[in-house]
């Protein structure tokens, strides 16, 4: 078995820019079984901060109702391990504000990488990302909810990982479950 490794990786949930079914870009709705199992995976990989990306008002205001019951609230004390989960969720309005705040704790902006589940070329495999993961820069992993994120983050990204592939045709995964299965590719190697 490979030696497990600590990066100085972030990730981010963005709610918006998305794209639903029809290819329009949207702002998606913040689950709170997102929250609770992404913070989870996060936390399980040594992920250091889950950035919930939105800027819709009530949107922030759910998440942060949310979080605050299991890191402030009852569920602080009935489930400490949630807890520390939820701790590494912080909420932002944009891609922007996540790299300026990395940039701050890191004097250094993080390298963009991005998921799809959409065919394309030009992957950068789960096994080279891995490779990457072990010097010290600072990535930032970004997650798109709806039907992925909008072609306007993936442009702007340093790489694109490959799409978790299952032994049948059927490839629509819960951005939660598509989270635990690349953190343990990635991070495993």
């Amino acid at each position: 078995m490979k030696k497990l490794f600590k990066p100085n990786l972030y990730v981010a949930l963005v709610h918006y820019p998305v794209i639903n079914k029809s290819g329009n870009i949207i702002a998606s709705a913040v689950t709170n079984l997102d929250l609770h199992d992404m913070s989870r995976a996060a936390k399980t990989y040594g992920v250091k901060r889950l950035y919930v990306v939105t800027p819709l008002a009530d949107q922030k205001e759910l998440t942060q109702k949310i979080i605050s019951h299991w890191t402030s609230g009852k569920g602080s004390t009935f489930n400490p391990k949630r807890r520390q989960a939820l701790d590494l969720i912080t909420i932002k309005d944009s891609i922007g504000d996540v790299l300026q705040e990395i940039y701050l704790a890191e004097k250094s902006y993080p390298k963009r990488v991005v998921t799809s589940a959409r065919e394309s070329c030009g992957y950068t495999s789960f096994e080279d990302f891995h490779k990457l993961l072990e010097n010290a820069d600072p990535y930032l992993l970004i997650f798109g909810t709806g039907w992925g994120l909008a072609e306007e983050i993936i442009v702007q990204s340093d790489y694109l990982l490959e799409p978790i592939k299952g032994n049948t045709d059927y490839n629509h995964l819960s951005v939660r479950s598509a989270c635990s299965i690349i953190l343990d590719r990635i991070i495993r190697g």
